[in-house]
């Protein structure tokens, strides 16, 4: 083995190694999910080289280098404050779900006029219309970081995946009996997972369209090839959410509590409770570190993953929560409200940063692009709005 570069990624900090084996040139990740300011470079040095090869002692200070370089990105403090942009009329019928690609040069709409769209973000001009679906597009997603397919899921029960030059559909995945609810791509885009009312998940296979599982007894988006039955809640599940490195699943439920799951052994390691309300989304951060959760009670919540506690309650909506993400950096949590507005939170201290405002209808999706200084908003009023 060969190494021929090193790759920088700063949300999750990582550090990406290019080498070349046997011919051919391949990539791995160091990812340094754990590093903090006050991590000393040295000593993570020594523990890296101590369990990858490819770091040599002719490259130990370019490797020391970047950890400084990540350390630094991290000790940035936050204070972008975001202006409307602009609204885009982007659909005749009301959107369901946005998606930016990892530059945020594009993005993605979904809506019930049975279309998804592909936009460029700078000008806000319509590059493809992505028509065949029956009924409502719902789920969508780009293959990030490649960003050069799309995958959508339908009522119809149906998937399809595209071309996101083209707008070329490449294959239409058939075999579920009730809606497509949520998909995504594996981080090698080799694979397409979906999720349907009718309880379970279903791998499909990028490059010949083929379904390679069914996993039963989920409701929700599966990122992991090796899958468990997670019975515990008592209600319906709303989200399923994994960690980077998939060794944790969170589930949000209609009966007003979260869980934390060991991936492996699909394990229940901690019940999320203090909402009143069904929780309607869940997520990790980037790190790993914190749980965000949004419900129907117009709060949401900050939970630590190490010790299971509520840090924050973020109250200021007036109505229902419907979705929540964290920034890249994690350092701000984004929530959409029924309420007609988004708002933007302090992480750590759970107050209200900015409160997003022009829809007329409920807010049911939003989005940071990947460097965290560009959010999509999409409505019922059938509008998506661009905020710098």
């Amino acid at each position: 083995m060969k190494l021929k570069r090193f790759l920088l990624r700063y949300y999750p900090p990582g550090i990406i190694l290019e080498y070349e084996k046997g011919g051919c040139l391949r990539t791995k990740s160091i990812d340094l999910l754990d590093l903090t300011p006050e991590t000393s470079p040295d000593e993570l040095l020594a523990e890296i080289q101590q369990s990858e090869p490819l770091i040599t002692e002719s490259r130990a200070d370019q490797v020391k280098q970047l950890i400084v370089r990540l350390q630094q990105k991290q000790g940035q403090q936050d204070h972008h404050r975001f202006c409307f942009f602009k609204e885009l009329k982007a659909h005749i019928l009301p959107l369901t779900n946005v998606a930016f690609d990892k530059s945020g040069s594009r993005f993605i709409t979904g809506s019930y006029d049975r279309t998804c769209r592909v936009w460029d973000t700078a000008s806000g001009s319509e590059l493809h219309m992505l028509e065949g679906h029956r009924n409502v597009v719902y789920a969508i997603a780009f293959n990030n970081p490649y960003g050069d397919k799309i995958a959508t899921g339908s009522f119809d029960k149906t998937a399809k995946l595209w071309c996101a030059e083209t707008g070329k559909c490449f294959h239409t995945f058939r075999g579920h009996t009730a809606e497509i609810v949520c998909l995504a791509f594996n981080p090698q885009s080799t694979l397409v997972a979906t999720g349907s009312m009718d309880a379970s998940a279903k791998l499909w296979d990028v490059e010949t369209g083929d379904e390679v599982a069914t996993l039963t007894g989920h409701t929700a988006e599966v990122l992991s090839l090796r899958v468990h039955t997670l019975i515990g809640h008592s209600g319906e599940i709303s989200n399923v959410h994994f960690n980077w490195d998939c060794s944790l699943i969170v589930t949000g439920s209609m009966d007003k509590t979260c869980k934390l799951w060991e991936a492996v052994s699909g394990e229940c390691v901690a019940t999320l409770t203090g909402h009143k309300e069904e929780v309607l989304d869940v997520c990790f951060d980037l790190s790993g570190q914190l749980v965000a959760t949004a419900s129907a009670d117009g709060t949401a919540r900050v939970f630590s993953v190490n010790t299971h506690q509520c840090l924050v309650t973020l109250e200021g909506h007036d109505g229902e929560i419907s979705k929540i993400c964290f920034s890249p950096p994690g350092s701000r949590v984004l929530t959409a409200s029924s309420d007609r507005t988004a708002r933007l939170w302090d992480a750590r201290s759970g107050v209200c940063l900015q409160v997003l405002e022009g829809h007329t209808d409920e807010i049911f999706s939003c989005v940071f692009n990947y460097e965290g200084d560009t959010i999509i908003t999409g409505s019922k009023d059938n509008t998506c709005r661009i905020w710098y």
